[in-house]
């Protein structure tokens, strides 16, 4: 029995010191040490609840909404594409696409132009702008259309050189007046003597881009034929750059065969611009697109819709400049049989053809596809407008961009009524430091172009063209300064333009080396005419140094060799004139 008990108290010792040695040892504590306060970590932002979206619109309910959107409607919102972004450059726009139109359409009738150009002003921002000429006229039936339908018109589908291109121009000058002063285009034309005019009042539906007649009579009219075309619109008028005035001044200079009257608004002097040339621009022919520069895309769709039945056909008559043994050279390159249909040819051999274009060599475009001012009227025109002591023209012959044939021009007016007074004390000196830079006009289709000329190709051309070596100061990246005005003109089947309003030409590498050939054509005529004038000018100061001992000489040669003063003083004269180039100035 008391064995069994202490077996039990052996047991409860045991298992008391082994739960002790289980315990975690605390340290001591520090009589001097101060608790320190646990510091709670931040707490976690509560978690996001999952948001549902509601669905706002099913792929049904869209569908629903989607829409035709006429060319009206769409210009309507964007009238700023058309030229209309501005009071003072609508203005401007309304002018410029009715003289254009009044240009072409005397053109091609074979009528020497006479056009007149009246702005009214009503209000501050409002004006009326009336263009009357002596063309054709329109019939009755396209009247409507004309004027009140966009992308109307014949000039879109033939690769044939005018001012017009899209069918866009005057219709939506028309809108734009209806939609800023809600009044209708005014239209008076008349095809032919003895037979009444036709006037109409046209609105333009935007929602279906078609016209709505408001007024249509017949009465007389006392001109033999032509059309005048009557606009109210918001605008404001300010003379010099960039106005109706400038614009006008520069037609006047591209088209020397044109008389045009102008009234301006506020009581301003009327000016009247006369012809200078009584012959008419030769008629530009309509031509196929050129192999040079047609873009693969392009090429397969002509070739498709190509009537011809070998491929050896379609390339001659689809093309110009491409003869039987051209066409047979293009599909040897190509690895194509010259019989082949050309709607069935598969898009590797498209391509082939494409790749083998630029390899076999192809006559430039014909001259008769594109109509230059020309030299001697574009110098004339220059002449008229510009009192200088040097003139310089140039043109190209035509060469291509992406199968559209074009032709640069280029010319220069230099001093004269352009030299700044810095330049008048020193005649043999070239431009003076601080002078402003030159005056560029720029010109499409005998169009001038007056905005943006940052993004123009013409302005491109003439900044990377090295102006220092023909005698003119030049800053880093910019025009080049001196007494001087710069015209460029393209005459093209089609211009590239930038945008719809018809304000800068595509930076094409073709355009801007045909640009800077021109450039360096009248730069070198005018290095040369500025050498000319600076020898001229040493030679001036030499004789003069000459003339101013003559008197002395004279005088001492009469008492040693009891001659005249006064004949040796004319023989002295003389030989002074003959060695500094006097006689040679006199002759000339």
């Amino acid at each position: 029995m008391l064995t069994i008990v202490a077996a039990k108290r052996a047991q409860k010792t045991a298992s008391a010191q082994l739960d002790l040695l289980a315990k975690p040892l605390r340290p001591a504590a520090t009589p001097t040490a101060k608790p320190e306060t646990p510091v709670a970590p931040p707490a976690a932002p509560p978690a996001p609840r999952p948001v549902k979206l509601a669905r706002r619109a099913t792929a049904e309910s869209m569908a629903t909404r989607q829409r035709d959107i006429s060319v009206s409607e769409f210009f309507t919102k964007n009238r700023h594409l058309l030229g209309f972004d501005s009071p003072a450059k609508a203005l401007l726009t309304t002018v410029k696409e009715a003289v254009d139109n009044s240009l072409d359409a005397c053109e091609e009738a074979g009528i020497l132009p006479e056009i007149h150009v009246e702005i009214v002003e009503l209000a501050e921002n409002r004006h009326r702008v009336v263009i009357q000429d002596n063309g054709p006229g329109i019939v009755k039936a396209q009247a409507p259309k004309v004027f009140g339908k966009l992308l109307y018109g014949s000039k879109f589908h033939r690769l044939r050189q005018s001012r017009g291109q899209q069918g866009i121009g005057i219709s939506a000058a028309a809108m734009y007046g209806q939609l800023t002063t809600g009044k209708p285009v005014v239209i008076t034309s008349k095809t032919r003597p003895g037979q009444p005019a036709h006037h109409f009042e046209i609105v333009i539906d935007t929602a279906k881009n078609a016209p709505v007649i408001v007024k249509d009579e017949a009465l007389e009219w006392a001109p033999d034929h032509g059309t005048r075309v009557e606009i109210e619109l918001e605008s404001t008028y300010k003379g010099g750059r960039r106005s109706a005035d400038e614009f006008l001044e520069l037609v006047a200079i591209a088209n020397p065969h044109a008389t045009i009257g102008y009234q301006p608004p506020k009581d301003r002097p009327a000016v009247r611009y006369e012809r200078v040339t009584d012959e008419l621009p030769r008629e530009p022919e309509e031509i196929k697109p050129h192999p040079y520069g047609v873009e693969l895309g392009a090429l397969a769709q002509i070739l498709k819709e190509s009537s011809s039945r070998t491929l050896r056909g379609a390339l001659c008559e689809e093309f110009c400049r491409v003869t039987p043994k051209v066409a047979d050279e293009l599909c040897a390159l190509a690895k194509v049989k010259p019989a082949a249909k050309p709607k069935a040819l598969a898009p590797q051999e498209i391509e082939r053809l494409h790749k083998a274009i630029p390899q076999v060599r192809i006559f430039t475009p014909p001259a008769s596809c594109v109509v230059p001012i020309g030299e001697d009227l574009l110098r004339k025109g220059l002449e008229r407008e510009i009192r200088a002591d040097f003139y310089a023209t140039c043109t190209r012959p035509p060469s291509v961009y992406r199968g559209n044939p074009f032709a640069v021009e280029a010319g220069l007016a230099f001093g004269g009524e352009l030299r700044a007074a810095t330049d008048e004390d020193e005649p043999d000196a070239g431009p003076a430091e601080g002078e402003a830079p030159i005056r560029l006009m720029r010109f499409t289709n005998r169009a001038p172009l007056q905005y943006q000329p940052g993004a123009c190709a013409i302005f491109r051309g003439v900044v990377e063209t090295n102006w220092r070596q023909y005698g003119l100061s030049q800053p880093r990246g910019a025009l080049p300064l001196g007494p001087m005005v710069l015209i460029v003109h393209i005459a093209s089947v089609w211009v590239p333009f930038t945008s719809e309003s018809k304000e800068a030409v595509a930076h094409y590498d073709e355009i801007v080396k045909e640009i800077k050939l021109a450039l360096r054509e009248v730069g070198r005529r005018l290095h040369a005419f500025l050498r000319h004038r600076a020898h001229d000018a040493h030679e001036a100061k030499r004789r003069s140094i000459f003339e101013l001992y003559i008197p002395e000489v004279s005088s001492a040669l009469e008492s040693l060799t009891k001659v005249e003063r006064a004949k040796t003083a004319a023989l002295l004269q003389k030989l002074a004139g003959r060695y500094t180039g006097a006689e040679e100035a006199t002759e000339a």
